[in-house]
């Protein structure tokens, strides 16, 4: 596989990250009154460095494998360890990561384009 192809894998498998944190964080809001309800995060950064170790590329079933309940987050009077200040910075937080993903991804994309152009006019 090439360096660009890698490259453009690597910020999809962001960008999907990034969607399935959005969903997942969502699903925590929408449970912070839900009596014994624990939060659900997804890891993305842990998969991510073990398939650039391993030099795979990281697949969709391996992120949604890796959705955990950290249970590290204090228990209110109901059970449930959901903070809103905590989901809302996670929130921000991931949006600003795919707004990078897809802005790298369409520059990737970009100078693929430019080169192509190039290849046919020159």
């Amino acid at each position: 596989m090439d360096q660009s192809a890698r490259i453009t894998d690597y910020l999809e498998a962001g960008l999907r990250a990034a969607n399935l944190r959005q969903s997942v964080i969502a699903g925590n809001i929408a449970n912070m009154a839900t009596p014994g309800y624990r939060r659900h995060a997804v890891p993305f950064e842990e998969v991510f460095a073990d398939a650039l170790e391993k030099g795979k590329p990281v697949q969709y079933g391996d992120l949604l494998d890796q959705v955990t309940r950290p249970m590290t987050g204090e228990v209110n009077e109901i059970g449930n360890d959901v903070q809103l200040e905590a989901e809302i910075g996670d929130l921000v937080k991931n949006s600003l990561l795919y707004k990078t993903y897809a802005r790298l991804l369409a520059r990737t994309y970009q100078q693929m384009e430019m080169a192509m152009a190039v290849g046919r006019d020159g």
